[in-house]
């Protein structure tokens, strides 16, 4: 069916896929480019304007526009620093429409129908940023301020569009704080958080203070924290917003190339994804909070998939019962001794107290038997628990990714992963706006994907993942109609 190639004159092949679909079409994952002015008088009057002034001094993108430090290193002083090379030239530049479409929500709205999109979720491209900023004054003041500013600036688009308000993590109570005053004064029904929190390790930071920065630690919020952060999922669920994971590992372990963005860029937010997901999974998060659902942006699924065959080979083998053939006082220490003695020749020969010493060792048990389980906080029991719990993760896959298809590979709907069309709009990564919706409709064309999980795709999880959690969080909205359907089909 290549409706693609089908556009009258004048209309898009994205409108025109549009036009033959059955179904209306959810960007997940839509952004928007800031206008700095308008969001400093906001920073101004939330903390004054000494504030606005430290955020400046703060935010990595302000100073790339100078000479930095990185700027004037040799690459031999960047490694000894290991000064990373950050994003240079990520935002729309020689398709001028399109940029200023990013920086306007009024220009976005108008152009949607042209994109084939009815209903965008927008991300904030500096919400990316402020959740990292050290100092938390300046941090909760910056989230504050854009979070008043996307409010604002998108209200009078609400029928076809919503904002995402950045929810800074460092500490639980300061999410919780900005998460409430987001959803009950702003009325702002999604959010994002990091996935990951960066800290110093404690140890350094105590003996060595000036080299924490060199030796982090990612925190995950959902296991080994040193912080409590289920009040916070509580207050997700109880607001009825879904957490969505919205960063990169772009600078930790092995993308930290200090010559090479895209080096650093490939595979960071599937790295970052996949660990923030394994966190939620195996600390039990989805067992503890199981209406809860996650969202995982901009890493694709390919990483989703190879975390849920890991998952389930893991419990296979490492759960509570499989896991007791390894306990080394299950060792036959005498016939070990036999078979050595029998089959070990010269190697073995005049050693036999040496031996007896290892095989001694061998069948102690050191560990701490409470700890063995390490399943036991998520709450499995058998390998349809790990699928049932992988229902309440939905991934966000860019349009050009032909890996998408793999979240539909397995034989029913309900082994699919929750795939979802993620544009990206307003990044170096989409080069024309007007065509993520054709280059995702590709997927039916080139690479088998059935028009079914086509739908799915494009609107059913996006649908799911928010509507999931908020009944109301369509309402009102240009998809309001076809959203109820699927509630009294049971497909939310």
């Amino acid at each position: 069916m290549n409706i693609a190639r089908e556009a009258a004159p004048g209309l898009s092949h994205s409108a025109a896929i549009r036009e033959k679909l059955d179904h209306p079409v959810i960007d997940c994952d839509g952004h928007c480019i800031e206008f700095l002015p308008y969001f400093h008088e906001y920073l101004t009057k939330i903390g004054g304007s000494d504030m606005s002034e430290r955020f400046r001094k703060a935010r990595i993108g302000e100073q790339m526009t100078k000479r930095t430090p990185w700027h004037t290193q040799t690459v031999t002083e960047r490694l000894r620093e290991s000064r990373w090379k950050r994003a240079f030239w990520s935002l729309p530049a020689g398709n001028t429409v399109d940029r200023a479409t990013a920086m306007l929500p009024g220009l976005l709205y108008k152009r949607l129908d042209e994109f084939g999109i009815d209903f965008s979720v927008v991300y904030p491209t500096a919400g990316i940023e402020v959740p990292f900023i050290k100092e938390p004054e300046l941090r909760r003041a910056a989230a504050r301020a854009l979070n008043t500013m996307q409010a604002d600036v998108f209200h009078e688009f609400r029928d076809r569009m919503t904002p995402v308000a950045a929810i800074p993590t460092t500490d639980p109570q300061e999410a919780i704080d900005e998460l409430e005053y987001c959803v009950k004064t702003l009325g702002l029904k999604a959010i994002m958080i990091t996935g990951n929190v960066h800290r110093a390790i404690p140890v350094v930071d105590e003996k060595a203070p000036e080299l924490a920065r060199y030796a982090p630690w990612f925190d995950h919020m959902a296991i080994d924290s040193m912080h409590d952060y289920d009040p916070f999922w509580a207050k997700c669920a109880e607001l009825g917003v879904a957490p969505t994971a919205h960063s990169g590992h772009q600078g930790v372990a092995s993308h930290r190339s200090v010559t090479s963005y895209v080096y650093n860029h490939i595979g960071s937010f599937a790295e970052a994804n996949h660990a923030f997901c394994k966190a939620v999974f195996l600390g039990g998060v989805t067992h503890r909070f199981p209406k809860l659902r996650f969202g995982f942006l901009e890493g694709g699924v390919g990483w989703a998939c190879n975390l849920l065959a890991d998952t389930i080979g893991h419990w296979e083998k490492r759960n509570r019962e499989a896991i007791k053939h390894l306990d080394p006082r299950t060792l036959d220490v005498k016939k070990m001794k036999e078979l050595f003695l029998a089959h070990g020749g010269a190697m073995v020969k005049g050693r036999e107290a040496a031996l007896d010493e290892l095989l001694a060792r061998y069948a102690v048990n050191n560990d701490n038997l409470d700890e063995i389980d390490e399943f036991a906080a998520c709450g499995v029991n058998t390998e349809a628990d790990i699928h049932r719990q992988f229902r309440n993760y939905f991934f966000g896959c860019e349009a050009d990714d032909s890996m998408n298809v793999l979240a539909f590979r397995g034989a029913t709907r309900d082994s699919h992963l929750q795939a979802m069309f993620s544009s990206d709009i307003s990044h170096w990564d989409v080069p024309d706006m007007a065509e993520t919706v054709e280059e995702a409709f590709e997927l039916v064309e080139d690479h088998g994907m059935s028009m079914q999980s086509f739908r799915d795709f494009m609107f059913v999880n996006p649908a799911r993942l928010h509507a999931g959690m908020n009944p109301d969080f369509f309402k009102g909205t240009r998809v309001e109609g076809a959203v109820d359907k699927l509630k009294a089909a049971g497909d939310l």
